[in-house]
């Protein structure tokens, strides 16, 4: 495993942090504290690489020419669920090819918080998504009362995989499934594939089929945080796909799946709804969670990236709206990659700062947690049974075993290792608009700074706190992560 140095963090170590309520001013003092560096910038070598070591010095009035991150760690705001990648078919079968030091290496890098990123949130798919190598589902054919109900396949590929992350990840790797599509029987268009809806008819078998899955996946060993209700549930797409409308989601969840996982003892594992784009996500939010009986059953809202897939800008703010009309509910990142895939373009810097940019703006507009798709992939973008080839941070040579590492690995890694679950969001409020920023203080008192640097040019900047100040050098088309 070729080892992976830390990236731009400043990392603070405060003792009084323990007990701050949201908002509540704490006294701050950055005596003696020291700031590492780490970065990972283009045309360098700097991967995750600790750049500096630096000590506050006094800093007064900033003066308008001098750039400068503003950090008040006395300011708190959402609490960190975690940061990770998608353990799908697809990753799992990919690695069931690589040689056994490569399937460490692949383990290590995004799940041993020391030798990797330390990743700590999972998602994988309720039977078949796009990312397998065919459609499948656990039941026979028009089995209404799940009385077939097996995940013998998930046994020989995935089942083995995510255990390993688990282990890798201590035990702490929270887990959320979501369904693609229900069984075609199941379907008004007898087809997983290409949308249709779920027949009312079938509506407390599928409910049920939740509750089955998560049943049974704990008996082999593997904790099921939480669901969503459907991914994509506006997308009619070539692979595994079925539509709701937010009212249809809205009454499945509140008079079926919410009533079951109940009944079937599953009431304390979240259920996350939209699992979709930012596009829609306020229509989606309202619909569901201004019904108090389909609210209660909410946790939050999933999204994904993908409402301009041709690279154009995001509509970021679309989540602000929903965290501030409804504080009370979480907002998750579920799912996001990069492609299509072409193996020529693997090293283009675009696909990591695609990451860089989405996480801070998702990060400070009140997110609690960030999940990529596939953790890895092979040498074609895949397995994929419906041609869908997309880019992972690591892609596996099935045929040499050799790994790929992605930009887009270090840029998710600037965040995942540095921030970690229980860790609070500060301010981190940057005076030009080339640097992006966001900052969290964990659990142990240490704060973590992203600074993100999108422009062609080298900038200096300093790092502020309430008088006090450290100068970094931002690389062009850089990250780092700075600790103090």
């Amino acid at each position: 495993m070729k080892r992976i140095l830390i990236a731009s963090a400043l990392v603070i170590t405060i003792s009084q942090l323990h007990a701050q309520k949201n908002n509540a001013s704490v006294p701050f003092s950055t005596k003696e504290k020291k700031v590492v560096v780490y970065t990972t910038a283009e045309n360098t070598k700097y991967r995750l690489t600790a750049t500096d070591t630096l000590q506050f010095k006094e800093h007064g009035q900033p003066v308008e020419t001098q750039v400068c991150v503003f950090v008040d760690p006395s300011k708190t705001f959402q609490t960190m669920l975690g940061i990770g990648g998608a353990l799908t078919d697809a990753a799992a079968e990919t690695f069931a090819k690589l040689p056994k030091d490569k399937q460490q290496e692949v383990i290590e890098a995004y799940y041993d918080a020391k030798k990797g990123i330390g990743y700590t949130l999972g998602r994988t798919n309720i039977h078949s998504c796009d990312f397998s190598s065919g459609s499948y589902t656990y039941v026979a054919d028009g089995d209404k009362e799940l009385k077939t109900f097996s995940i013998d396949h998930d046994k020989q590929y995935r089942i083995p995989f995510i255990k390993q992350a688990i282990a890798a990840a201590n035990g702490h790797l929270t887990l959320f499934a979501s369904p693609w599509s229900p069984p075609a029987w199941m379907k008004s268009n007898n087809d997983m594939l290409h949308g249709g809806k779920l027949k009312p008819e079938f509506y407390q078998s599928w409910a049920n089929y939740y509750t089955k899955f998560i049943k049974a996946y704990e008996k082999e060993g593997i904790s099921v945080w939480g669901i969503t209700v459907q991914n994509e549930p506006m997308a009619t797409q070539t692979w595994e796909s079925c539509l709701y409308t937010a009212e249809e989601e809205k009454n499945f969840l509140k008079k079926y799946l919410g009533p079951t996982m109940q009944r079937e003892g599953l009431g304390n594992k979240k259920i996350i709804v939209w699992d979709h784009n930012r596009d829609l996500v306020y229509q989606r939010a309202s619909t569901v969670f201004d019904d108090p009986e389909a609210a209660k059953y909410a946790w939050g809202l999933g999204f994904h990236w993908y409402e301009d897939w041709s690279g154009g800008e995001q509509v970021y703010d679309n989540i602000k709206r929903v965290k501030e009309a409804y504080p009370s509910k979480n907002i998750l990142f579920t799912e996001g990659c990069n492609g299509p895939f072409n193996m020529q373009q693997i090293n283009d810097w675009k696909w990591g700062e695609r990451y860089g940019k989405t996480m801070i703006n998702d990060f400070n507009n009140g997110t609690v947690g960030w999940t990529d798709w596939n953790v890895l992939l092979d040498e074609q973008g895949g397995p994929n049974h419906v041609g869908n080839f997309c880019f992972a941070p690591i892609h596996a040579d099935t045929k040499t075993g050799k790994l790929y590492y992605m930009n887009a690995y270090y840029y998710i890694g600037h965040f995942s290792k540095f921030i970690k679950p229980g860790a609070k969001r500060i301010i981190s409020a940057p005076s030009r608009s080339p640097l992006l920023s966001t900052a969290f203080v964990n659990t142990d008192g240490t704060v973590a700074v992203v600074v993100m640097n999108q422009s062609d040019q080298k900038i200096p900047y300093y790092v502020w706190i309430k008088g006090k100040s450290v100068q970094v050098n931002g690389l062009p088309h850089s990250i780092a992560t700075l600790v103090f």
